[in-house]
Parts: structure tokens; sequence; C-alpha cells
């Protein structure tokens, strides 16, 4: 059995898109994902399966739309790949504050940008595969870094923090 990680995305950020953690972990287990467990609010869900990663998303999008009455993109990771992202950690030397060190997870390939890593310094960005990882030491609000990787049209990404990627991967570990 295989453990994964679906990050949901644009969910319980305002007054409309709400989704019950308690509804998540019911319409998981509906799909016969097993030791369902959610953390925060926003979208964030821990299951076992034997299906392969394009069959969970797949009807874990369907699943959702079904339930919440609005479609919902997912990224979805293995445990083994939320291990890679976190172990390649490549700003833990300067990233002093977690909620300020964030992790952008796409479905495809990471596409470069035109900028170079310390375009923006102090503020830095990382390529990763299907992820970039972003430093913004003055917070998220006015980051210059994160306002130059808008959502490419037809890319579907969500970010989470450090302390989320983090917690997500100690539940990944239970």
């Amino acid at each position: 059995m295989t453990t994964y990680v679906a990050l949901l995305r644009g969910i319980n950020l305002g007054a409309k898109r709400r989704v019950a953690m308690a509804d998540l972990r019911a319409w998981l287990a509906d799909l016969g994902y097993t030791d369902v467990r959610t953390l925060l609010q926003s979208g964030n869900a821990v299951f076992g399966t034997d299906k392969d990663p394009d069959t969970v998303r797949a009807e874990l999008e369907r699943r959702l739309a079904d339930g919440a009455g609005f479609p919902i993109d997912c990224v979805v990771r293995t445990a083994d790949e939320l291990r890679a992202v976190a172990a390649a950690d490549p700003f833990g030397h300067v990233a002093d504050d977690p909620s300020r060190y964030l992790v952008s997870f796409l479905r495809g390939r990471v596409v470069p940008p035109d900028h170079a890593p310390d375009a923006f310094a102090p503020e830095l960005f990382h390529l990763g595969e299907r992820e970039v990882y972003f430093w913004a030491p003055g917070g998220v609000r006015n980051s210059k870094v994160l306002a130059a990787f808008p959502d490419r049209k037809g890319e579907v990404a969500t970010v989470r923090n450090w302390n989320t990627v983090i917690k997500l991967l100690a539940i990944t570990q239970e």
C-alpha cells in the first residue's frame, strides 16, 4: 500500500469554497482509501491506497466536485516524494522562519522562469522537478519573488509553508 498526500488548491480561503475536513475525510474513505488523516483547514490529506497517482488524483477531484459542489484541483504526492522534497531543502541554511519558507507543488514539471535565482535578493527561489521553493524573509504579502511566479494557464499548483510540509511528512510516518 502506498501512502499519499493530497494537497487541495483554493479551498477555505474565504467565505466561499468551504470544505469541512470531516467531509473531506469521509469522501476519501468513500473512495476506499485507508488511514485517512487531515492537517489544518487548508486541504491537506494523508491516506493509503494501492491505486496509482493519476487514478488517485482523478478519483479525488471527481469525488470532491460531487461532494463540495464545485471543482477542486488537487496535487498528489507519495510519501516518498514528499520526503524527497523535504530532503532537498535548498534554503534550510538561511530560512529562519518556516512560515516564510514556501514550497509550490505543481501537478506538472517546473517551467524555468526568465529570472536568475538571486534576482529578488534577499528573497530567493529554487527550482525542483515539480516544486519551486521560495524564501521570502520579509513576508509573503508583498513578496516580489512570489509575484514573479504567476499561475500559468492550465498549470495546477498549490503552495504550502515549510511548517506544513514538515507536519505532513511526520503524518506520513505515523
